[in-house]
């Protein structure tokens, strides 16, 4: 097949409404979005404080952090498979092959990403934000919200790079998912059997709709910050 007969059949399919095509999107941001409300506070909250307090091993953490951003997914589906196995220590909660084992890997996947970015947004945050608010007699919880929402724009910015790490990986999803139709069959999966089988028209098709929703959330994220230069001009 050509590339631009198989590029016409993926924009076809996409139009056509083909349940099995727009399940598998569905269920991709799904568990993405339930990965992510669940990573998110946790590598929020760890983020802040780690950058917020001194403690001993501070450093050796932060190297922990930004280290485990660069851990193969494949590795952690094997871990966490070997975790769920029949013989792991969560065997019981027969999640191997499931929804649930799927967010629970992107939960993985996404916590050191979330972790790493929150971290340095408050690293590089303005000191006299917290040491105002202290002064003023806030409570820690106080000064955290205080601090976030000075360096929102930095976590919105750590959460989408971890929506996009999380939705394009596929070593763990097809370890821990199986790649089961109907069931565990994500994006990346999809495109990784349908090539295989030389059926580059689904694939194609599935990957537009990657490409749509990094441009969608992105272009979300520009509008959200708007122009930094003309609100300091105008300040």
């Amino acid at each position: 097949m050509h590339l631009l007969d198989a590029i016409r059949d993926a924009f076809l399919l996409l139009l056509s409404g083909d349940a099995d095509l727009w399940g598998i999107i569905w269920l991709s941001i799904k568990t993405t979005l339930l990965a992510l409300l669940i990573a998110a506070p946790l590598a929020v909250l760890l983020g802040y404080l780690i950058a917020a307090r001194s403690f001993a091993g501070r450093r050796i953490l932060i190297w922990l952090v930004q280290a485990s951003m660069s851990l193969p997914t494949v590795l952690i589906g094997l871990l966490l498979y070997l975790t769920l196995s029949r013989q792991g220590p969560l065997g019981d909660l027969r999640w191997l092959f499931s929804q649930s084992a799927i967010v629970a890997g992107q939960v993985l996947i996404s916590l050191p990403v979330l972790t790493a970015f929150t971290l340095a947004a408050v690293q590089a945050a303005d000191l006299r934000v917290a040491e105002t608010a202290v002064t003023l007699g806030a409570s820690p919880w106080r000064v955290m919200r205080t601090v976030l929402h000075e360096v929102r724009y930095g976590v919105m910015a750590a959460v989408i790079s971890g929506f996009g790490r999380v939705i394009s990986e596929v070593g763990c999803a097809i370890m821990v998912g199986g790649n089961i139709a109907g069931e565990t069959r994500t994006i990346t999966t999809a495109i990784a059997l349908e090539t295989s089988k030389g059926e580059f028209a689904q694939g194609i098709a599935l990957g537009i709709v990657l490409v749509t929703i990094a441009l969608a959330i992105n272009a979300f994220m520009v509008a959200v910050q708007g122009d930094p230069r003309a609100a300091r001009g105008a300040a």
